[in-house]
């Protein structure tokens, strides 16, 4: 490559860049259900950890998930820092252990399902089936499967209700004896039915593992289910999804006897030294004042974002698009699921509605041929950005009846984009959180004295 087209790529990445910023910052309405918006405060926290990005921490935690050794110097804050960030999120979960170090949801169970099935010295998992809305972690095809080499055995599930069957699951479960039993995913509608399971599980020696990488936020808002009170040993999660932090993964769990001290122990091993070297630092911070928006904002967050997702739900269906869950009121969680075969299909429709800035994905349903990922007849639609954005039911239906519009062909992507901008644009705040790392600091500084 000569010369002038090396510097003609660095000139495009940065134009690029900044285009970007304005695309699917100022002109999209986001609907990704794995997308989450971090408030002023969290973005301004981000941007100031210009040295804690560069370092590296790696070590060993205690079962308290604090820093008990590290091997580089330098780390006087940096261990304050991890320890701080670590009890902020046990506080708003309600646990006694955590590792804060995962740099994503992938990395949280990756590190999860290898200390457990060295626990347990079990390669057998019983999981959410793939076509049902698991994660492709949990699946044979994917990390579980192709990395760890894990065993994987389909929950039953109940295509008209969208859950898990907890009989038919039961008797799965006692005939196989996994060492790990798995509830959560990415298509995450309804609460599981982990109450149900958790005996039937526990006696058969399995540890339980709730993937709440899509619904943390609106646990820790209190508003969709309650992992731990149910009797799950181990939540895997991403931070920015529901959880609206920085990029990253966590793990929480209860560490009150020797059969969760074991396992935590495995797991801190399957996190250092096995998948973890630089942690990403810098991200830390960020994540500890996001949860203390959490506990602040987020019981009002969740309630209003499951809120917005029933309406959409009820509006699409009522304009006639074929709307999953219906009988149990459509979701309780932040996202629903339509089926568009009637309208062109989820590749047409996601590619059409792209066109008009509405931004969501396609995706497979339950009864889709499993091999034509291509082209699903589904849609997955999120609603935690608009929510954080400021969006009432009476906004959501404003935006559902302009993707009424592109769906049935009434009006050409072109000009219904105009519309998504100018609606996008008369909710410039972001709402469920602190505008500056001042005013966090007010706040706190201000709090009654006990």
């Amino acid at each position: 490559m000569v010369e002038k087209e090396f510097f003609k790529l660095a000139l495009g990445l940065i134009t690029a860049s900044e285009a970007h910023e304005r695309y699917r910052g100022k002109e999209c309405i986001n609907l990704i259900a794995s997308e989450g918006l971090k408030s002023p405060a969290v973005e301004e926290m981000l941007s100031q950890t210009h040295d804690l990005e560069s370092r590296y921490a790696e070590g060993e935690n205690d079962l308290n998930g604090h820093v008990k050794a590290r091997h580089y110097q330098g780390q006087k804050y940096m261990t304050k820092i991890e320890n701080y960030t670590a009890d902020l999120m046990k506080e708003l979960v309600g646990c006694n252990w955590t590792d804060v170090r995962l740099v994503s949801g992938t990395h949280a169970n990756l590190a999860t399902f290898k200390g457990l099935s060295s626990a347990t010295k079990n390669n057998r998992m019983v999981v959410l089936p793939l076509s049902a809305g698991a994660h492709i972690t949990h699946d044979y095809s994917g990390l579980a499967g192709k990395v760890l080499g894990l065993e994987t055995v389909n929950h039953a599930y109940n295509v008209n209700e969208l859950n898990i069957d907890a009989e038919k699951s039961a008797t799965i479960i006692e005939g196989t004896r996994p060492g790990i039993v798995t509830f959560g995913g990415s298509v995450f509608q309804f609460p599981h039915p982990v109450k149900e399971l958790v005996k039937v599980a526990k006696e058969t020696g399995a540890y339980i593992v709730y993937d709440a990488a899509h619904v943390l936020g609106l646990i820790a808002g209190g508003e969709f289910q309650d992992p731990f009170g149910d009797g799950v040993d181990f939540i895997t999660a991403s931070t920015h999804k529901t959880f609206p932090g920085p990029q990253g993964g966590v793990i929480l769990a209860n560490c009150e006897d020797e059969r969760m001290k074991k396992a935590i122990k495995k797991v801190q091993k399957a996190v250092f030294p096995m998948t973890t070297s630089n942690s990403h630092l810098g991200r830390l911070p960020a994540l500890g004042l996001a949860a203390l928006e959490l506990k602040l904002y987020g019981k009002d967050l969740a309630k209003q974002t499951i809120r917005n997702a029933q309406t959409a739900g009820k509006c699409l269906f009522e304009n006639g698009i074929e709307v999953l869950g219906r009988k149990n009121g459509f979701t309780m969680s932040h996202q629903i699921v339509v089926d568009v075969r009637d309208y062109g299909g989820g590749q047409k429709l996601a590619s059409d509605l792209e066109d008009a800035n509405i931004i969501l994905n396609k995706n497979l349903l339950p009864y889709d041929n499993q091999h034509n990922r291509g082209d699903p007849s589904g849609l997955r639609i999120g609603f935690q950005d608009v929510t954080r954005r400021g969006f009432k039911p009476n906004d959501i239906e404003t935006l559902c009846s302009l993707i009424l519009e592109v769906i049935k062909g009434k009006r050409n992507s072109t000009d219904v984009k105009k519309d998504i901008i100018k609606l996008r644009q008369s909710f410039p705040e972001i709402k469920y959180g602190f505008q500056s790392i001042n005013e966090a600091k007010d706040y706190l500084k201000n709090l009654p004295k006990t």
